[in-house]
């Protein structure tokens, strides 16, 4: 973290015409100042340990979201983003460049947030929790798919208070591998933590 720097306006002199003979002042851009800035003192306002104490931890949401398609070495492409909880899944997704509709990403295939195309399918793999119930719109969309799918547009994520991991499959139709929901992990398989 850079120091603050204070500055004494007093010994501030434009000498700028004999430390630097060709600078022409034509040239200069306006709101530039046209003297040398000479810091006199630099001082640090906190120690430490101060600054930890004072440290308070704002709550955030962490997000893993998992792209349908594998990389070519075989392992999952994951993004990891934070967002404020209180927000709707499909806005955080959107806002942080994650695909969420795929071949359906033209605006006239979907509702935008509207709730009645059923284009923003997501799996919640970890952390449905920090979600709110479904909706009677998600309901009605999915009453044929899975439990652990969503529609992004009818998904809020937790409340402004909220902290936690929220893990998401994006478009869970098309996914090249299958999650196994299960306690402990597999018998010979190494264990990746997010």
């Amino acid at each position: 973290m850079p120091l603050p720097l204070h500055l004494n306006p007093h010994t501030l002199t434009p000498s700028y015409s004999s430390q630097f003979p060709s600078l022409n002042k034509a040239r200069i851009p306006v709101g530039y100042p046209h003297f040398p800035v000479r810091a006199v003192e630099a001082q640090q306002q906190a120690t430490i340990n101060d600054r930890e104490e004072d440290k308070v931890e704002e709550p955030v949401v962490n997000f893993a979201f998992v792209h349908s398609v594998l990389l070519p070495d075989g392992t999952p492409d994951v993004h990891y983003r934070t967002a404020c909880g209180g927000q709707k899944l499909r806005n955080i997704m959107l806002d942080n460049d994650i695909e969420l509709y795929g071949p359906y990403s033209r605006p006239l295939l979907n509702c935008a947030g509207g709730g009645t195309c059923g284009t923003c399918l997501v799996e919640v793999v970890e952390g449905k929790e920090l979600l709110n119930p479904r909706t009677d719109k998600e309901k009605e969309k999915l009453k044929k798919n899975p439990r652990t799918w969503r529609l992004a547009c009818q998904t809020t994520v937790g409340k402004p208070d909220s902290s936690g991991l929220v893990v998401i499959q994006q478009l869970p139709e098309w996914k090249a591998h299958n999650w196994i929901y299960s306690t402990a992990p597999p018998e010979g398989e190494e264990v990746v933590e997010i």
